[in-house]
C-alpha cells in the first residue's frame, strides 16, 4: 500500500506533528513499508491459528504483600518544590479551561 503525501500530512495532523516536506517524503515511504508488512502478515494468518498477543505463554508470578518500613512522609515531602498540608502541591490540570 502506498500512501500519498496528503495521507501522511493527515496522519501527522491527527498526531499533532509539524512535519517538513522532507520529513513527509521520508515518513511516507516508511509508513508505506509498515503497511505493506502488515498486509503480508494478514495474508499469512491462517484460519486455524488462534489470535495471540504474545509468542510465548505468559503467567503472572505474584508475591505475597509484606508490610515494611518505607521512607517517612516528612522526608519525602522535604524534597518537593512545593508542599501543602503534608502533601505534594502540583499545578491543577484537570478542569482547567484551555
Amino acid at each position: 500500500m502506498s500512501l500519498s503525501t496528503d495521507d501522511v500530512r493527515h496522519v501527522a495532523r491527527l498526531a499533532r506533528l509539524a512535519l517538513t516536506d522532507d520529513e513527509v517524503e521520508a515518513l511516507g515511504g516508511q509508513l508505506s513499508n509498515i503497511l505493506a508488512y502488515a498486509e503480508k502478515v494478514g495474508e499469512v494468518a491462517a484460519e486455524d491459528v488462534p489470535p495471540t498477543s504474545h509468542p510465548y505463554p505468559l503467567r503472572n508470578v505474584y508475591r505475597t504483600d509484606e508490610a515494611r518500613a518505607s521512607l517517612p512522609p516528612e522526608d519525602a515531602i522535604s524534597t518537593a518544590p512545593q508542599a501543602e498540608d503534608g502533601r505534594f502541591h502540583v499545578p491543577r490540570i484537570v478542569g482547567e479551561e484551555a
